[in-house]
């Protein structure tokens, strides 16, 4: 099953905050050669820019828990923590909906348009 970590930090602004972002894009590229990582994404809160959010995605906890322990991403983390000047949070997610059922939903209500779209029904909203 699939996961996602939110990693949250607080980045103090001005320099460290420009030191920061290429350790951050490096542990990425790090972790896309690790085993089950699928994706990521890094995002900064528009109304408190020191508040940064990485979405990592995972194919499971169990893949995320070996990058987590692993001696590259401890030593790349150290030094983020040290510019950051506080501790990563990190909260795990996953899917409230298992996949097969999404796809089938997805998949179901693609067929319908189909069917409309054959008999030039539409309605409009």
């Amino acid at each position: 099953m699939a996961i996602e970590v939110m990693i949250k930090r607080r980045v103090k602004q001005g320099y460290e905050a420009k030191e920061l972002v290429p350790l951050i894009l490096q542990m990425r590229a790090l972790a896309m050669n690790q085993p089950g990582y699928i994706s990521g994404t890094t995002l900064c809160n528009l109304e408190h820019p020191e508040d940064c959010l990485v979405i990592s995605r995972w194919e499971s906890i169990e893949d995320w828990n070996r990058w987590f322990h692993s001696s590259q991403r401890a030593e790349m983390e150290s030094k983020i923590e040290t510019l950051a000047g506080k501790k990563t949070k990190y909260d795990f997610y996953a899917s409230m909906v298992p996949r097969t059922i999404a796809e089938k939903a997805t998949s179901r209500q693609t067929e319908g348009l189909s069917e409309k779209s054959k008999s030039g029904h539409f309605s409009t909203f």
